[in-house]
């Protein structure tokens, strides 16, 4: 198998190839999904895949972040350019670039943002022109044994790092609540801050580091093409100590080199270990510290700010030294003495435990890494224009479509709703009755993960990833979800009707319906979904934040979490301004929301008057435009 590693930098490159990784993924200065990464110029990449390739390393270049209008030239002409110099593959999430690009000559590998989870998704994938998928983070070691096999392009499934919270890293919190967006390679990490529930608080969102080194073997047995190491923004002694690691259990290496490496690992980057959902579906959280803890050495009773340690791993003068108390980190330092070690800081008597956070032989790590290699290049872009023709205006009042997930509700909307999404489940066929009865359109709202020999292509569909795009394309009718996160003119999929991304400001949504024949939703009102996760772990209720903002939490039938914003999307003042855009439908989201609430939203729709508007917000508990105003 490929032993695949991280290079945020050419630092971390040099590491990574030292540390015996078999390829490399890196980014240039734009597209990539670590933007705060140190990243590679023109230059530097050109020189990074020359020194990769003479040391017999492959080169994947990540171009996996969401493509506006405006952008696509350039992302086009970055691919040709990557080409041009020789990279292997490019990593790609948005399939308006997908689309761009497949008239290029180089490898294209679909990103874990695709959130491809079936052998569906991976046929989806060969048709349109990928060589590799990099499965979702989500997917059992069951479930991979049940769709590697008989897959028909190379797959990659991550084996180490940070994990994402939300479901293929698809989330909307930190856009939303940082205004900095995750898709765009901006994430303000908000799963790495703390929340209150109902059960207690603590990082309840912060996942441990996924550490899966022994699951290569089961890996290797079902056909895994390559194991993947996240870790772009971490040092190059991650980066090195991960490669050797991996490469070396790989090879079936486990000597006292490896137990080592191991240890120095664990000790240079770790939140407290796991192996994701690997083994089953269990939290992967650990929610009492979300930074890096180090390699755990035990327990010390501490006296007058020093105690003794004779335990199985000596520590020595220079080591860093963390302190925990009930999972709580008291503080840390540098060792200057051994017998006892002292603590610089006050810190009450009783037991405590306690992790290395530094080791000396890092530096001997460092020192074998070497200098920083030159990387230099001379080749040009030579840039490609990517245009569409705008189209004539469209102008029309738009259609209502609203989703909901009960009959009550769905009785309370249908005297006004041109569309009924109904979440898929056993009264799908009572909820078409009904919408027949009443000349509405019912349209089965499919689950994000799901198991797909439940669904039948019988009627129309709201589909939510490739996958099921795949199996229902026989449908009468076909509307892709938001999860899609449709970004630009480009979006490929012979589809109905498109939910645009929630992402995109009114001017971007009017510039990409203007380019674009298509039919496009915009949703105007609803708790956005910031979250969706396999954790089972969450209690469902609401979590609130450290400014009291209170996030609600629902579990659906399949056990999945849902977290929601903490105040309700409001454009249905904006419906004349989203006509003229060209907007055919607006989303109404009343999923867990009460009949009455319904009733009064229809009353609005029939009379937008401004007291009415009041009395639903304070029902609702606040309003928001969103993204749609201020963009990001």
């Amino acid at each position: 198998m490929e032993i695949l590693s991280p290079a945020g930098n050419p630092d971390g490159l040099a590491a990574a190839v030292k540390g015996g990784c078999d390829a490399v993924y890196l980014a240039g200065k734009d597209f990539g999904a670590r933007a705060f990464a140190g990243n590679f110029t023109d230059r530097q990449l050109e020189g990074a895949v020359n020194y990769a390739h003479d040391h017999g390393v492959r080169v994947h270049v990540t171009v996996n972040t969401s493509v506006k209008n405006q952008e696509m030239s350039d992302a086009v002409t970055f691919v040709r350019f990557l080409k041009d110099i020789g990279a292997d593959a490019v990593l790609v999430q948005d399939l308006g670039l997908m689309r761009c690009i497949q008239g290029i000559d180089i490898a294209k590998h679909a990103s874990t943002q695709m959130g491809i989870h079936s052998l569906e998704g991976l046929e989806w994938c060969v048709e349109n022109g990928f060589d590799r998928a990099v499965l979702a983070r989500e997917l059992t070691m069951e479930e991979l044994s049940r769709i590697v096999p008989d897959s028909p392009i190379e797959t990659e499934v991550f084996i180490q790092g940070a994990l994402c919270y939300c479901m293929s890293g698809g989330c909307l919190m930190s856009s939303f609540m940082g205004g900095r967006s995750g898709n765009r390679g901006s994430c303000a990490q908000p799963c790495r801050k703390r929340y209150e529930s109902a059960e207690g608080s603590g990082y309840l969102l912060s996942c441990a580091d996924l550490f899966g080194v022994d699951r290569i073997e089961a890996l290797r047995d079902i056909g895994v093409t390559s194991l993947k190491i996240e870790g772009r923004m971490r040092s190059p002694a991650y980066a090195y100590l991960s490669a050797k690691v991996y490469s070396m259990a790989e090879d079936g290496d486990f000597s006292e080199d490896y137990q080592e490496s191991l240890k120095l690992l664990r000790t240079v980057f770790n939140r407290g270990t796991c192996t994701g959902y690997l083994d089953g579906v269990v939290s992967p959280v650990q929610s009492l510290y979300p930074d890096n803890r180090g390699f755990h050495l035990g327990e010390v009773e501490i006296r007058d700010r020093s105690f003794q340690w004779n335990g199985d791993e000596p520590i020595g003068v220079k080591d860093g030294i963390s302190i925990f108390r009930d999972d709580e980190k008291v503080g840390g330092f540098k060792v200057v003495e051994t017998d006892p070690i002292r603590i610089p800081f006050k810190i009450p008597d009783g037991r405590y435990q306690i992790y290395r956070t530094y080791d000396p032989r890092i530096d001997v790590v460092k020192n074998l890494i070497g200098n920083t290699p030159k990387l230099d290049g001379k080749t040009p872009r030579h840039h490609q224009d990517v245009v569409l023709d705008k189209l004539p205006h469209r102008s029309r009042r738009p259609e209502y479509s609203v989703y909901v997930n009960t009959i009550k509700t769905l009785d309370a909307v249908l005297p006004y709703a041109d569309r009924v999404y109904f979440e898929h489940g056993d009264r799908i066929e009572e909820a078409r009755e009904m919408c027949s009865a009443k000349g509405v359109e019912c349209v089965d709202l499919l689950p994000r993960f799901d198991a797909l020999d439940e669904v039948s292509p019988e009627g129309p569909v709201m589909v939510n990833g490739p996958g099921q795009y795949r199996l229902c394309r026989d449908s009468p009718r076909i509307y892709a979800s938001s999860v899609f996160n449709c970004y630009n003119s480009w979006f490929p999929l012979d589809v109905y009707q498109t939910t645009l991304s929630v992402e995109l400001s009114r001017n971007e949504v009017s510039d990409l319906i203007a380019h674009c024949p298509g039919r496009f939703e915009v949703m105007a009102f609803g708790r956005t979904e910031l979250m969706y996760s396999r954790d089972p772990g969450l209690p469902s209720g609401s979590i609130k934040d450290e400014k009291e903002a209170s996030f609600p939490v629902y579990r659906d039938k399949r056990g999945f979490a849902h977290i929601l914003n903490s105040v309700d999307l409001f454009l249905l003042d904006s419906v004349e301004e989203l006509g003229r855009s060209g907007v055919m439908s607006l989303g109404i989201d009343l999923r867990q929301r009460p009949p009455v609430l319904a009733k009064a939203l229809g009353e609005y729709i029939r009379r937008p008057d401004p007291k009415l508007r009041s009395k639903i917000e304070e029902m609702c508990g606040g309003f928001t435009y969103g993204l749609y105003r201020r963009g990001l």
